[in-house]
C-alpha cells in the first residue's frame, strides 16, 4: 500500500514538472516572431536593409522591449507596447510610415496571432507625451 503511494506520488511530480516545462517554452515561443523587410526601413533611428529578421521581445506586462536580430547580430532595438487585436493577423506584417520622409517601423503583425507590437508606443511614452499638451 505504502509503495503504491509512492509511486502514485513520483508519478504526479513528473506530470506537474513536464507541464511546468511546457508552459514555459511555450511562453517563451510567444516572445518571438520573423519578419521580411522588402525595402530599407527604420527602427527607433537604426536602419535595417531588405532582408529576414528574426524579433524577440521581453518585458513586464505590455511594455516590452524588441530586438531586431540577423543571425545572432541584433540591428535594432526599439520599445513597445503588446497591443490585443480582436482578430489574428493573416500573415507577417510592418506598418510603415512615411510622412517624415523616411520609411519608419511603427508596428509588426504577426501571422496566426492577436496581438500587434506598437513600437514606440509604451505607456511611460504615453504619459510623457499626455503631460505635454
Amino acid at each position: 500500500m505504502k509503495l503504491k503511494h509512492l509511486a502514485l506520488n513520483n508519478v504526479a511530480k513528473t506530470v506537474v514538472l513536464g507541464l511546468a516545462v511546457l508552459l514555459a517554452s511555450s511562453a517563451f515561443a510567444s516572445n518571438k516572431g520573423t519578419l521580411q523587410v522588402q525595402e530599407a526601413l527604420e527602427v527607433n533611428g537604426q536602419q535595417l536593409a531588405a532582408g529576414e529578421y528574426q524579433l524577440r521581445w521581453d518585458g513586464t506586462g505590455s511594455n516590452v522591449e524588441v530586438s531586431f536580430m540577423r543571425g545572432k547580430k541584433e540591428v535594432a532595438k526599439a520599445s513597445a507596447k503588446v497591443v490585443a487585436l480582436d482578430k489574428a493577423s493573416d500573415y507577417d506584417s510592418a506598418v510603415v510610415d512615411r510622412s517624415s520622409g523616411k520609411a519608419t517601423v511603427t508596428e509588426v503583425r504577426f501571422a496566426g496571432k492577436k496581438y500587434v507590437l506598437a513600437l514606440g508606443a509604451t505607456e511611460k511614452a504615453e504619459m510623457s507625451e499626455g503631460s505635454n499638451k
